[in-house]
């Protein structure tokens, strides 16, 4: 078997690999990137990421999200949302938004990952999942973000509040608020104990 053989037996279709990763089944990585990628057993996504697609009756399916980022950022604790989730909330945002959001411990800053622009914002804590307390309060973080009148949706979040356990939310706000975000949820709650946690 040669080497180039031995290297493939090591990738899996749908997933998404680091140069440096493969070189430790390769002693010329960069000579079996190039040959991987002419028969194409490996796309290049940009400077040193390379996906290996998996064949679909509809062609080569794209990787996904979580596979891209978790590559990029040698990590898995992140969590991948957008704008348009909040739509959900039903706080009267209606628009669509194409970036994606990347909340993690390593990057800040856009970068295009497979001709996609994502958004990486370090956060000191990062929640397993999309509860509607955590997106109620990253809808309040990002508002001047969005294309919505901000005024409307503050009144629309207020006139919604009763829905949430407020525990929960309280130590939502606490856990991922930033400072104005507090003060808006501390006036509203009437709970002064998340200004002093501004």
């Amino acid at each position: 078997m040669s080497k180039l053989d031995e290297l493939k037996q090591h990738l899996r279709p749908g997933k998404v690999y680091r140069r440096a990763y493969l070189k430790q089944w390769s002693t010329s990585v960069d000579r079996h990137l190039k040959q991987l990628m002419e028969d194409g057993t490996l796309r290049k996504l940009s400077g040193g990421l390379y996906h290996c697609p998996k064949k679909t009756a509809f062609g080569c399916a794209p990787p996904e999200d979580k596979e891209l980022v978790c590559a990029f950022l040698k990590d898995d604790h992140f969590l991948l949302t957008n704008y348009n989730a909040y739509n959900s909330l039903g706080v009267g945002t209606t628009q669509l938004y194409n970036e994606t959001i990347v909340y993690n411990h390593k990057r800040h800053g856009k970068f295009e990952l497979n001709g996609r622009v994502f958004d990486f914002r370090v956060k000191s804590y990062i929640p397993e999942t999309l509860s509607p307390e955590f997106l109620v309060i990253d809808l309040v973080d990002n508002l001047e973000q969005l294309a919505e009148d901000a005024e409307s949706v503050l009144r629309q979040v207020e006139a919604m509040l009763s829905s949430f356990d407020s525990s929960r939310l309280t130590r939502t706000v606490r856990n991922y608020g930033s400072v104005s975000t507090k003060k808006f949820f501390a006036e509203v709650l009437d709970d002064k104990t998340l200004v002093d946690a501004a």
